[in-house]
């Protein structure tokens, strides 16, 4: 090992010399173009003695993959998923174990019968400074699309979630490019933006589990999302953000319990010691978005106790997970989520109860979930942009009641109503004097399912987002807006969840007692393909390309929604689809 990693030193120092070995005489650009393909051959070499193989990059992103990618880190990154990758297959396994077990015996998660973790005086780790104040963040911000990201920085969030899960889409080029704008946020490199300590903290949020990286290989293996995302990010930023007081800090997606909080505490520990870090340096919150997860809020806490900067709540991806645990049992049929379902609904109102009384006993903060609601580009003044500013701040005000620290809105303009919100109805930094020692939440009050049925506005909204989500992902795109709200991988989760639960259980229409049929479905999805080629057609005429691909997402749309075995994530069964890898695959593995 010793003499491998000699090996890759002098080749390292020959790239550094290759590459900064300039004359007077030749100009850089001309440098650069004689030294790559030299470099690029040492480079290729070094990292396949290590049994790793990567994808070209797109030619546009050469200098964000060059900047990325040294052998340093190439290194770092083999050596990571090498340490971790036999966790994380096992804990994948765990989850097809649980759900088994909760389809073969009938049975209901309840929580765990053995009580020295929650009858026990502990707190997480002190909270950093920067995350004391955490009032409204940006949710979604995908750093790929560098307009968006870039009005993040410069706005008056408290943070930003800076996004490769949920509003994201993992083409390489989406990757890579979102990646170097991080490297170039986080070192000062984009002009017009200022030191990142007088920035909006960026809180980083890798890709959930359940995404692989499949342009990077180790040891002949697809690499875990997660991995590639985090080991880049921790590896170029880490020790910057740190000397700034600015991080590093991260949200962690779709954590199914404890276990799973366990390996990235591991994960956490391991990168510090490896990159020379303090421990507990590193910060994460995690976003309670599985029914089995809120089970096990105390323990992932406890799990995490000196990297946690507390618990998050959602909705969609929250309520979609019912249907993914349960939803082959028609006591679980979720009714309309635009007409029944909503955080004043029993279930989500004691999810989220429990999270505020539980990060609050242990010393964390408690956030909720993004508003999704976009304002109108009528002036400010105007009936219909006051309207949905009252609608987001009624529906913030209830969660700020209930005792959150934070939320996150989308819209960079619902910052300041939201901001002023929080100083108008709550004092300081934070909440967490507010324990909620009032209230005892049960495993019935988790599990009951709000009453209501079907509207067909309900299933065609549904099935509208289901398409034009995985049109969105064709073109590469992680999020869309629709009817004045932005739609990501969430919505789009539980949208597709609905229609696959009421093809199943042959659920019934309310208007006129109709049941919800495959084709049915069909049908509604042939209107949407309508509706939406008339508003492109609006404003330019129609390729063939737009036509062709709304017609491939309606086919993979309606494939996903009638398996047999619910496909557990839509991002997952996409990313996998060789459908969508032909659109966005354009190099080969060398």
């Amino acid at each position: 090992m010793f003499r491998q990693y000699r090996i890759m030193e002098r080749l390292h120092v020959l790239q550094r010399h290759l590459v900064g070995n300039k004359t007077q005489s030749r100009p850089r650009h001309q440098e650069c173009v004689a030294s790559a393909p030299t470099t690029d051959r040492l480079w290729r070499q070094s990292i396949e003695q290590l049994g790793v193989e990567i994808s070209d990059p797109p030619a546009h992103l050469d200098t964000a993959f060059r900047t990325l990618l040294t052998l340093e880190a190439v290194q770092f990154l083999d050596e990571l998923v090498r340490e971790f990758q036999d966790a994380v297959d096992q804990m994948l396994i765990s989850r097809q174990l649980k759900k088994l077990n909760l389809d073969t015996s009938g049975k209901l998660p309840e929580f765990s019968k053995d009580d020295s973790i929650r009858h026990s005086n502990w707190t997480v780790a002190s909270i950093p400074q920067r995350l004391k104040c955490r009032h409204v963040d940006l949710g979604d911000v995908s750093p790929s699309n560098m307009d968006h990201f870039k009005a993040a920085l410069k706005s008056t969030a408290q943070g930003i979630q800076t996004d490769f899960d949920d509003g994201h889409c993992p083409t390489w080029t989406n990757q890579l490019s979102g990646l170097y704008n991080v490297y170039r946020a986080i070192h000062g490199l984009i002009p017009g933006v200022a030191s990142i300590e007088h920035l909006p903290v960026i809180m980083m949020r890798p890709r959930a589990w359940n995404m692989v990286e499949s342009n990077v290989l180790v040891g002949g293996k697809q690499i875990p999302g997660p991995l590639f995302d985090f080991g880049v990010l921790m590896f170029h930023n880490a020790q910057h953000l740190l000397k700034k007081n600015s991080g590093p800090y991260f949200y962690l997606s779709k954590l199914e319990g404890r276990l799973e909080a366990r390996v990235w505490d591991q994960i956490f520990s391991w990168t510090e010691k490896k990159l020379g870090l303090p421990h507990g340096c590193v910060k994460a919150c995690v976003l309670i978005e599985n029914v089995l997860a809120s089970f096990e809020m105390e323990e992932i806490l406890f799990e995490l106790q000196d990297h946690s900067a507390g618990l998050n709540c959602g909705i969609w991806d929250y309520s979609a997970s019912f249907i993914n645990k349960f939803g082959c049992r028609k006591d679980f049929l979720l009714p309309d989520r635009n007409k029944y379902v909503s955080m004043d609904r029993h279930f989500l109102k004691s999810y989220m109860d429990l999270v505020v009384a539980t990060c609050h006993h242990r010393g964390c903060p408690a956030t909720g979930g993004m508003a999704a609601s976009l304002l109108p580009d009528s002036p400010a003044t105007s009936v219909d942009y006051e309207k949905v500013v009252e609608s987001v701040k009624q529906g913030k005000g209830k969660e700020i009641k209930a005792g959150v620290d934070g939320f996150m809105v989308y819209d960079i303009r619902l910052l300041q109503p939201m901001q002023k919100l929080f100083k108008d109805l709550t004092p300081g930094e934070n909440q967490y004097h507010v324990k909620r020692d009032e209230i005892t939440i049960t495993a019935y009050d988790l599990l009951l399912m709000p009453s209501g049925g079907v509207t067909r506005s309900g299933l065609k909204h549904n099935i509208t987002v289901g398409i034009l989500f995985i049109d969105s992902w064709l073109k590469g795109q992680g999020h869309f807006s629709l009817n004045g709200s932005i739609e990501d991988s969430a919505t789009a989760e539980i949208s597709r969840s609905q229609v696959w639960q009421c093809i199943r259980h042959q659920a019934i229409l309310e208007e006129d007692g109709k049941v919800i049929t495959f084709a049915m479905v069909q049908s509604v999805a042939r209107g949407v393909v309508r509706d939406q080629l008339s508003v492109i057609s609006a404003g330019q005429k129609v390729s063939q390309n737009d036509y062709t691909r709304l017609q491939t997402a309606v086919q993979m749309f309606l494939e996903i929604v009638t398996k047999k075995d619910f496909p557990e994530f839509i991002t997952t069964y996409l990313s996998l689809n060789h459908t969508w890898l032909s659109f966005h695959q354009t190099v080969k593995l060398n």
